[in-house]
C-alpha cells in the first residue's frame, strides 16, 4: 500500500526537555496507527504539526505527499480531525454548526451526518456553549467523520464518552478502515487501540521508544497466569520455586499474577497440578499490561 502519512525527523523543542524530538512515522494508506504516551509526552503536537497549526523547528510532515505547513488549506479538505481540545466557534446550536461544517466541506446530502447524530445521540438543537464535555466531544466527531474523509486525525477522541458511546466509535473507526481510509489516533483507552489499530507507537518525554503491530501476540512471548492458593505453606513453596517471574503478589489472600516463559510452561503445569488452587486464570497479554511495564522501565520496551 502507499504511504499516506509521513512523519520525518520532526522537533519542536518547548525548552525543559518539552516538545517532540526526531520523530520519524511512516503510514500506509488504509492503516489505522496508534499513539501512546502519557500526559505531555507529545501526542498533541504531534496532531497538530499534522493539521499545520505549527511550524517544527526541525524536520517535516505530510500527508498524501502534501507537506502539512505549506498545503494545510488543501488537505483540511481530506481529513477529519478531533482535537483534544474541544472549543467550539459562537455560532448557535449545534445545527448551525454541522450546517457552515457542511458548506465548507461542499456536502448537500445530510443523510450520512444525520445518521452519524443519531449513532452518537445528540441534540443538535442545543446551544454549542452550553453543551455537556461529552455532548461536545460527539459533535466533534460527527463533524470529523461526516465528509467520510481520506484520512482522520484523532486526538484522544473518546475523552468524555460513556462506555457505550465508546464503543459506537470503534465501530465507527472500523466502518472507516474497512472503506479504506487512513486513521492516526492517540488514546489512552487500550481497548480502542487494540480493537482497531494495525500498529501502535509508544513515546515517552518527547521521542519514539517503540512501535508494535498484532505480533504482540506471539506465541513466544510469557503467559500471565492468576494464581488463587488454598494454602500458605504451598503458596510460599511456589514463590520460592518462581520468585523471578511474580508480578505482583497479595499475602493476604494467597493469589499470584506470575509470567511463565514458554519454555517452563511444562514445569509450571507439573507443579501446579499437585497443589490445592482455589481458582487459576490465564490472562491474554493486552496492550495495557504491555504499556504498564514499558512505564515502569522508564520507557524501555
Amino acid at each position: 500500500m502507499p504511504e499516506m502519512i509521513r512523519i520525518n525527523n520532526l522537533t519542536k523543542d518547548y525548552g525543559n526537555g518539552r516538545g517532540i524530538f526526531d520523530f520519524d512515522i511512516s503510514i500506509q494508506e488504509g492503516e489505522v496507527y496508534g499513539l501512546v504516551g502519557t500526559n505531555g509526552s507529545g501526542k498533541t503536537t504531534t496532531m497538530r504539526h499534522l493539521m499545520g497549526y505549527l511550524t517544527p523547528d526541525k524536520g517535516d510532515c505530510s500527508i498524501g505527499g502534501l507537506d502539512c505547513r505549506t498545503k494545510a488549506h488543501v488537505i483540511m479538505k481530506r481529513v477529519g480531525y478531533v482535537p483534544g481540545q474541544i472549543d467550539f466557534p459562537d455560532i448557535g446550536s449545534g445545527t448551525d454548526f454541522l450546517k457552515v461544517q457542511a458548506q465548507y466541506l461542499g456536502i448537500t446530502d445530510m443523510n450520512y451526518t444525520n445518521e452519524l447524530i443519531d449513532r452518537f445521540k445528540i441534540d443538535t438543537s442545543a446551544p454549542l456553549r452550553r453543551m455537556s464535555k461529552g455532548m461536545k466531544q460527539k459533535m466533534a466527531i460527527v463533524a470529523a467523520f461526516m465528509s467520510k474523509p481520506d484520512v482522520l486525525l484523532l486526538d484522544e477522541p473518546s475523552t468524555g464518552l460513556d462506555p457505550v458511546m465508546r464503543d459506537e466509535l470503534i465501530d465507527l473507526i472500523l466502518e472507516q478502515k474497512h472503506r479504506g481510509a487512513t486513521v492516526f489516533m492517540s488514546s489512552h483507552i487500550f481497548k480502542e487501540l487494540e480493537d482497531t489499530c494495525d500498529k501502535v507507537t509508544f513515546i515517552h518525554n518527547g521521542k519514539i521508544t517503540d512501535t508494535i503491530g498484532r505480533e504482540l501476540h506471539k506465541p513466544e512471548l510469557p503467559a500471565m497466569y492468576r494464581l488463587g492458593f488454598a494454602r500458605k505453606d504451598q503458596y510460599c513453596e511456589f514463590m520460592k520455586r518462581f520468585d523471578a517471574m511474580i508480578e505482583s503478589r497479595n499475602d493476604d489472600y494467597l493469589h499470584l499474577n506470575v509470567m511463565i516463559p514458554e519454555d517452563r510452561i511444562n514445569e509450571f503445569i507439573g507443579i501446579i497440578s499437585a497443589y490445592d488452587m482455589r481458582y487459576i486464570r490465564f490472562m491474554p497479554y493486552t496492550l495495557e499490561m504491555y504499556y504498564k511495564k514499558y512505564i515502569e522501565n522508564g520507557g524501555a520496551a
